[in-house]
């Protein structure tokens, strides 16, 4: 039995998230473990680092798949390429230790969420990024950001659906990039709550906007309160950027 890791990337817009529905909608891990499947001849689950959700995307996702094909490792990426659709690429694949878990392995995941920032909307980047019209004062953006980083109780950034023992992480790095008309929110952290890079963006645009202060931020993140942080923003200016080993 051989434990192999492979590093995919795709475009989230057609998918149910990454995870296997129940109901069996189309999701990025039931177009994989077929491909899997079919490739080594033998039954594959394959088991993702993060399970991102309906419409968001990912440059650096993430699996590990246990099998008895004896099929080369350096033959596995284009033989999945060839099987694969256009929305999913794998992009490298190795052989890695027995207890290795693409999931549980894992020491810190890299987020990165897009904002168009223009009056007009972009019919380019609509599936790729949050369109946010109004002007956004980069300075206290960034200045919110400084609050956030750290280890925190995070339960004003998760979601109500949330199924975590705990919602205390460690933010490693919030980085904040202007290449006008985009906006670009990095997001680094040993694990992330449901929604909570979402919930994060959420709040900086409205301290962009002028709709909440800086200072609030941090009183948001001690109150522990999530009706008093920022909306939860759509998925698809999500993007699962790398996952550190």
């Amino acid at each position: 039995m051989r434990n192999i890791n492979v590093t995919i990337a795709y475009d989230g817009t057609n998918y149910h998230g990454f995870q296997r529905q129940t109901d069996n909608l189309p999701t990025v891990q039931q177009v994989l473990e077929k491909i899997l499947t079919d490739l080594t001849k033998y039954p594959v689950c394959a088991l993702g680092a993060g399970r991102t959700d309906a419409g968001v995307h990912a440059e650096g996702q993430v699996i590990n798949f246990r099998t008895e094909s004896n099929i080369p490792v350096g033959r596995i990426v284009l033989a999945m390429n060839q099987r694969l659709p256009e929305d999913i690429v794998a992009k490298k694949a190795e052989e890695v230790e027995f207890d290795f878990h693409a999931q549980f392995s894992a020491k810190s995941k890299v987020y990165r969420y897009h904002i168009f920032n223009s009056r007009l909307p972009s019919a380019f980047d609509r599936l790729y990024s949050y369109h946010v019209p109004q002007k956004l004062s980069l300075e206290k953006m960034k200045e919110a950001a400084g609050y956030i980083v750290g280890e925190h109780d995070f339960t004003a950034f998760r979601a109500s659906a949330s199924k975590a023992k705990t919602s205390i992480r460690n933010v490693l790095r919030l980085d904040i990039e202007s290449k006008p008309p985009h906006l670009f929110l990095t997001v680094e952290a040993d694990g992330f709550l449901y929604n909570m890079v979402r919930i994060i963006a959420g709040t900086l645009v409205y301290v962009g906007r002028g709709k909440i202060t800086p200072e609030e931020v941090r009183h948001f993140i001690e109150s522990g309160q999530r009706e008093e942080a920022g909306p939860t923003v759509p998925p698809q200016g999500l993007c699962l950027m790398e996952v550190k080993y």
